[in-house]
């Protein structure tokens, strides 16, 4: 890997790869915040990442470095436009663009290829993972497969795998626990239905999926883990839930990784808000103090669009 630097107006905005660490070169006071910012969270699982020099995120003491993701689902149909999308949404990333890590997450078919034309700028991982390594497991993906090729995060728990697919809060957990034991990292999807949004029933559900989803993650692994929270009632529906019942949500999902593990952990893991995620929404969502980016579907599939989103600015 390769130390980055992007100089302008005299601050340096640091790009590092997971398996480097910045000591060759002594920083000015004004990079502390942002090296803080990459060392919680697991910042640095993220490979690679890219840091902007103006926006300031208001995250619990700026210690939490965003992640602006996208969640491509069944598209685009062909390879042509998943290249070019990929091409136009990393053309948007510029030194002006927040401090933040942005990520791909697309269909098996299309990842290396669109890992060629991102030109780093972005990480492109997977949509879901088999837990199996091998065997007679047709149709399926491990981990393995995917990290031989370079890709370092893959989303779990996603509600559409979990209605339409059938899978299981045990099954989640078996793909998270081998996405951390093969050194990779994973987001976890949680979120409640309208039904259960209704009884206000959003932190009990939350809470049964965290603590079954992380069933067996240590605190240390925990750095390798980002959590997307996902209202299902939101998702491709247009509907958002407001920025007051988001940060509420993430708040208690915080709360619970707290009981869980520790304060500590619970303040350096990135929450992810997902469902409906627009150009419109997202300032007002990412100034909320315990939102730490954003889960992206239908946006993610126009580049100016989901350039506006990568480019956030909080209020």
């Amino acid at each position: 890997g390769v130390i980055h630097r992007h100089y302008e107006h005299e601050v340096r905005s640091i790009i590092f790869f997971p398996s480097l660490s910045p000591t060759d070169t002594p920083l000015p006071n004004t990079m502390k915040l942002v090296i803080a910012s990459l060392l919680f969270g697991g910042a640095a699982a993220f490979s690679p990442s890219i840091a902007g020099v103006n926006t300031r995120t208001t995250t619990q003491l700026d210690a939490r470095r965003p992640i602006i993701s996208g969640n491509w689902k069944l598209n685009p149909q062909t390879k042509d436009e998943a290249l070019q999308l990929g091409k136009e949404i990393a053309a948007a990333i510029t030194e002006d663009s927040p401090e933040a890590d942005v990520a791909l997450f697309v269909p098996y078919v299309f990842i290396e290829s669109t890992m060629g034309v991102v030109d780093g700028k972005l990480s492109v991982g997977a949509e879901g993972v088999c837990p199996e390594i091998k065997g007679a497991y047709t149709g399926a993906i491990s981990t393995s497969m995917l990290k031989s090729i370079g890709v370092q995060w893959a989303l779990a728990g996603h509600s559409e795998r979990r209605v339409i697919f059938g899978e299981t809060d045990d099954y989640i957990n078996s793909q998270c626990r081998k996405l951390i034991e093969q050194g990779m990292s994973v987001m976890l999807c949680i979120g409640e239905s309208l039904a259960e949004f209704e009884q206000d029933l959003a932190g009990s559900v939350c809470a049964v999926q965290l603590k079954k989803g992380l069933k067996g993650i240590t605190k240390e692994e925990m750095s390798r883990v980002a959590i997307a929270y996902e209202p299902v009632w939101a998702i491709g529906t247009g509907k958002v839930a407001t920025p007051e019942i988001a940060q509420s949500v993430h708040a208690k999902c915080r709360s619970i990784i707290a009981e869980m593990y520790d304060q500590e952990t619970a303040d350096e893991v990135r929450i992810l808000y997902g469902g409906s995620v627009t150009p419109d929404s997202v300032d007002e969502l990412m100034s909320q103090p315990d939102i730490d980016g954003a889960l992206v579907g239908g946006a993610s599939l126009d580049s100016e669009k989901f350039g506006r989103i990568i480019n956030f600015k909080t209020l």
